[in-house]
């Protein structure tokens, strides 16, 4: 009994989440009320403070959906039974465009997204340390098959992070679109060339 209460319990969570994204999509971030949620969902707000225990939760909670499909895709790649250098191109290059489409494309997500890095939420400060550890992890493997050549692999993977910042903030995509700068392929193949074995001339 309480497996089947557990499973209706995430369910419930996950539809609250879902209209909460849906809402905060068509009317915005913060004219989005636990009211407009609860009334889509044909359940008080009361309900609604059942699952969550604040607005703040639920919009937690959004984003955190959001990020994580991101580090899905992101854990997918860096997987691939490809070489190194391939997937981590692929896996800089998917990242950008995922926050790309979802935060910079959608004005209203947007706010939603800005206010959560403003607020310094923890649902950003993980995400950022998961998009890290699964970039240390393709660093580390092109280390041992010698594609790569670093001492430290946790500081490449921090100075890649931070590298890319540009591509990956989803305030800076949408500042630097039409600003003079490298293209995203450019800053890759940069960040590829500081990671390859240093070639040692006479």
């Amino acid at each position: 009994m309480t497996m089947l209460s557990d499973n209706v319990e995430a369910d419930t969570r996950e539809r609250i989440l879902l209209v909460a994204e849906k809402l905060f999509r068509e009317i915005g971030y913060q004219k989005t009320t636990v009211a407009d949620i609860a009334k889509m969902l044909k359940m008080s707000p009361a309900n609604v403070y059942r699952f969550f225990d604040s607005k703040k939760a639920i919009h937690a909670g959004v984003a955190r959906r959001l990020m994580g499909e991101v580090e899905d895709v992101a854990d997918v790649i860096a997987a691939k039974s490809w070489s190194a250098t391939e997937r981590l191109r692929e896996l800089l290059t998917t990242v950008h465009h995922m926050n790309a489409e979802r935060y910079v494309g959608d004005s209203k997500l947007h706010e939603m997204v800005a206010i959560a890095m403003e607020e310094d939420w923890d649902v950003c400060k993980v995400h950022i340390e998961r998009i890290v550890v699964t970039i240390a992890e393709v660093i580390a493997d092109g280390v041992a098959k010698g594609e790569f050549q670093v001492a430290d692999v946790q500081l490449a993977a921090l100075c890649t992070c931070t590298a890319m910042i540009r591509f990956f903030h989803p305030q800076m995509i949408a500042q630097a679109a039409h600003k003079p700068g490298p293209s995203l392929d450019q800053m890759i193949d940069f960040v590829l060339v500081g990671l390859a074995p240093h070639r040692h001339t006479k």
